[in-house]
C-alpha cells in the first residue's frame, strides 16, 4: 500500500519574503500582503495569517485592501523567486524520501512508502517536517494518505495541522470535503456548484457517464486518483549537481536476479564517478521507472563516506525484495543524494601492529533495517548524578574523552525514573535485609555500599544539599540490583529517606 505525504504551505510567498528580508522583515503581528498585476489592476496575490484573519483575501484589489487596513504592509510579489525557493525546499525534503515533487505553487508531495519507519513512524515524520519548517518561520500543514489526491485534499481542507489517515480509509475520509479538494479547475468547481454539488460524496454518488459528458474526462480522472482507482505518478525532483547513473532497458525487466545484476553495474559506475570527484556516498537513492509510469524507490545510508562498490551493492540488494516491478521496469536510476569527501586510509602492513576493528559495515546493515535514529550507543557525560551521566550518540560517532567511573560499577539497565520500593532496614546506614519491587518480595543475600552521590547544586537549587546512598544488592535468585536511599539517613533536608530501585545489573 502506497503512503503519500502532502505538505501544504498556506503562506509560502509571505514566509519566503520574511526569511529573505531577515532583520528588516516587518513585525509578524502586522498584516502583510503581496500584490501583483492582473491586467490593468493590482490585486492581492498572497497574504499572511494576520491579514487573512482580519478579512483580506487573495484576488482582492490592492487599493481596497489598503483602504480597509491602514497599517497594511505591502510588497510586490515575485512568483519566479517563490518557485525557485520551493524547488530548493523540495531538494531539502529528499531527506525524508527519494521521491519528492512540487505540488502546485504552495506545497510538496512526498512518496513515503517504506520510509516512515526510518523516521520513527508516520506521525513522527509529519511532526518532524512541521517542526523543522516552523523553526525557520514557515507555516506548514501535512497529511498522509494512501493516494496523492487524498493527501492533497486532506492537507488543505481538513482542520488539522498534521493528519495521518490509516491505510484503506482515505476514500471514506475525503467524502465530507468540498469538491475543490479534488484538484479541479476553478471553472469546473463553479459549474458543479451551480448544479448543486458541494461535497466529494455528492460526486461519488452520482453516475459517472453524465458527469463525463458534461465536464469531460478530467473530473472522473481526479475522482479516481483521489480514491486510488487509477495511478497518480510523482516525478521526483533531482538536485542540479547530483551524481547519478542510469540504465535504460529495451525490454522491461522484473526478475530479482536481473535487477541485482544491473544494481551492481550501476554501483560500479557511480563509484567511479565519485572517485573522480574524491567523494564517498553517505546516501544512495535507487529509483525504478515502471511501465505504468509509477516510480518506486529504495534508499540506503552509510555511517561514513563509502566508495566500496561491493558493499554498496550488498546494501541495495538487501532491499530489492521491497520493490514491486509490476508489469516491468523500464529505467533504473542510481544517485548519490548525499556525499562527503572520502579520506583514504593506510592499511596495516606490519605484522606487529594490531589492525583496527571496522564495524561500520555492520552499523550500515543494521541502520538500514531498523532506521538510523534507532541505532545508537551511550557516551559518558561528566556528571555525578547517574541519570545525567550519559547521552545517546550515533553508533559511528567518535569516542568521547570522558570515561565511566571505575571505582563503582554501573548497571547495564537504568530505570527512568527510579521506582519506589518497600524495604526493611535494620540500621540506617546499612542496606535493607529485604525489599519489595513490583509486588515481588526479595531477600537481600549480599550487598555492597554505600556509594554516596551528592546533588549538583551548581545546576539546580533543589539539589543544594541532596544526597543519595547507593547499594549494590543481590537477592536469593542471584539477581543484582542498584538501589538507593534518598537522603543521608539523619537529616530530613537531604532527602525523603525513601528507598528506590534505580538499575539492574546483568
Amino acid at each position: 500500500m502506497s503512503r503519500v505525504v502532502s505538505l501544504y504551505l498556506p503562506t509560502w510567498p509571505t514566509d519566503r519574503l520574511r526569511r529573505n528580508m531577515g532583520a528588516a522583515a516587518p513585525d509578524p503581528a502586522m498584516p502583510l500582503v503581496l500584490v501583483g498585476q492582473a491586467g490593468r489592476r493590482r490585486e492581492v496575490v498572497a497574504a499572511n495569517a494576520v491579514a487573512i484573519r482580519i478579512g483580506l483575501r487573495v484576488g482582492m484589489p490592492a487599493t481596497k485592501a489598503q483602504a480597509l487596513v491602514k497599517e497594511l504592509v505591502i510588497h510586490h510579489a515575485d512568483p519566479a523567486a517563490d518557485g525557485e525557493a520551493l524547488e530548493r525546499l523540495a531538494v531539502w525534503a529528499l531527506r525524508y524520501s527519494p521521491v519528492v515533487a512540487i505540488d502546485g505553487p504552495d506545497g510538496l508531495v512526498i512518496d513515503a512508502t517504506g520510509a516512515s519507519h526510518l523516521h520513527g513512524g508516520e506521525d513522527a515524520i509529519l511532526a518532524d517536517m512541521i517542526s523543522r519548517l516552523e523553526g525557520v518561520g514557515i507555516t506548514a500543514r501535512a497529511a498522509m494518505a494512501d493516494t496523492r489526491g487524498a493527501a492533497h485534499a486532506l492537507a488543505r481542507f481538513a482542520a488539522q495541522s498534521s493528519l495521518v489517515i490509516p491505510e484503506c480509509e482515505s476514500a471514506e475520509r475525503i467524502k465530507p470535503l468540498p469538491i475543490a479538494a479534488l484538484r479541479l479547475t476553478a471553472d469546473i468547481v463553479d459549474d458543479l456548484g451551480r448544479l448543486g454539488f458541494e461535497r466529494v460524496s455528492d460526486l461519488l454518488a452520482t453516475p459517472r457517464a453524465p458527469l463525463t459528458l458534461r465536464f469531460g474526462p478530467e473530473l472522473g480522472r481526479r475522482m479516481d486518483q483521489a480514491t486510488g482507482r487509477t495511478g497518480d505518478p510523482i516525478e521526483p525532483v533531482r538536485p542540479p549537481d547530483i551524481i547519478e547513473t542510469q540504465q535504460l532497458f529495451a525490454e522491461p525487466i522484473g526478475a530479482p536476479e536481473t535487477i541485482a545484476r544491473y544494481v551492481a553495474k550501476l554501483t560500479i559506475k557511480l563509484c567511479q564517478e565519485m572517485e573522480l570527484r574524491g567523494l564517498g556516498a553517505r546516501r544512495l537513492d535507487l529509483l525504478f521507472g515502471l511501465v505504468d509510469n509509477r516510480v518506486q524507490a529504495i534508499r540506503i545510508g552509510t555511517a561514513q563516506p563509502v566508495r566500496d562498490a561491493k558493499r554498496l551493492t550488498r546494501l541495495l540488494c538487501d532491499k530489492i525484495e521491497k520493490v514491486d516491478p509490476g508489469f516491468g521496469i523500464e529505467i533504473m536510476r542510481l544517485a548519490a543524494t548525499a556525499a562527503d569527501p572520502f579520506n583514504t586510509k593506510q592499511t596495516i602492513s606490519s605484522l606487529v601492529d594490531e589492525p583496527e576493528a571496522d564495524i561500520s559495515g555492520l552499523i550500515d546493515i543494521l541502520s538500514n533495517r531498523v532506521g538510523e535514529t534507532r541505532l545508537y550507543r551511550f557516551e559518558p557525560v561528566a556528571s555525578d548524578v547517574p541519570e545525567r551521566s550519559f547521552r545517546r550518540v550515533a553508533a559511528a560517532a567518535p569516542a568521547s574523552k570522558e570515561g565511566w567511573p571505575a571505582h563503582w560499577p554501573r548497571p547495564a539497565r537504568l530505570l527512568a525514573p527510579p521506582e519506589l520500593i518497600e524495604t526493611v532496614a535494620l540500621l540506617p546506614d546499612h542496606p535493607p535485609v529485604n525489599f519489595t519491587w513490583r509486588g515481588s518480595r526479595r531477600r537481600v543475600r549480599k550487598a555492597d555500599g554505600p556509594e554516596r552521590v551528592f546533588g549538583e547544586w551548581w545546576k539546580r537549587d533543589t539539589e543544594l544539599i541532596a544526597v543519595r546512598d547507593y547499594f549494590q544488592v543481590e537477592d536469593d535468585a542471584g539477581e543484582r540490583f542498584w538501589i538507593f536511599r534518598a537522603g543521608d539517613g539523619e537529616d530530613a533536608a537531604t532527602g525523603s529517606h525513601k528507598w528506590f530501585l534505580h538499575g539492574i545489573f546483568g
